[in-house]
């Protein structure tokens, strides 16, 4: 088992559900509502996750990977924070429509872009950084930690925004 696998797999599954409610009759409330409220709590789940068990070792042991911001591990990281933060922000948004019409799929939208634009650039730069710089054990013993919080708080945790400025720092 390892941690970048479990991060891919979790893109995966949040390509899914995008995709499902794309395809949801905009009249089927209770479809859209059951699907995007596992959606947005597995988005947040999952960033939480990374946030504690992801971030923390790859500032540690990363050198900046692919197009990563400014080159390193810092930047790497904090634009990774930053992104779940607008992430959070996108969530709470959709919240603020009716389930089903036409603001709330354009706000599902946004929330898909952000976290699509997201995914993309972890899958390029932070698990990239981390399969080269971090070792097969340390990689399985996160993503022990990983796949039990993520089974610990399946029906979501507490979103809250975090300085990426702080969050580098107390990690660094």
């Amino acid at each position: 088992m390892d941690i970048t696998q479990l991060i891919l797999d979790d893109h995966a599954e949040q390509r899914r559900l995008f995709s499902i409610i794309e395809q949801i009759d905009p009249k089927d409330v209770d479809a859209l509502s059951a699907v995007w409220l596992r959606l947005s709590a597995f988005l947040d789940v999952h960033a939480e996750a990374e946030e504690r068990f992801f971030y923390p070792d790859l500032i540690k042991l990363g050198e900046g990977a692919n197009d990563a911001d400014d080159g390193t591990v810092e930047g790497e990281t904090e634009d990774a924070i930053e992104d779940h933060n607008k992430l959070r922000d996108a969530v709470k948004a959709v919240e603020r429509h009716p389930v089903g019409s036409p603001a709330w799929f354009e706000a599902v939208g946004r929330a898909n872009v952000v976290n699509s634009k997201h995914m993309g650039e972890e899958e390029r730069q932070g698990l990239t950084d981390f399969r080269l710089n971090a070792d097969v054990a340390l990689r399985h013993d996160l993503a022990v930690r990983f796949a039990a919080f993520e089974a610990e708080h399946i029906t979501g945790v507490k979103p809250v925004n975090k300085d990426p400025d702080a969050y580098v720092e107390a990690h660094g």
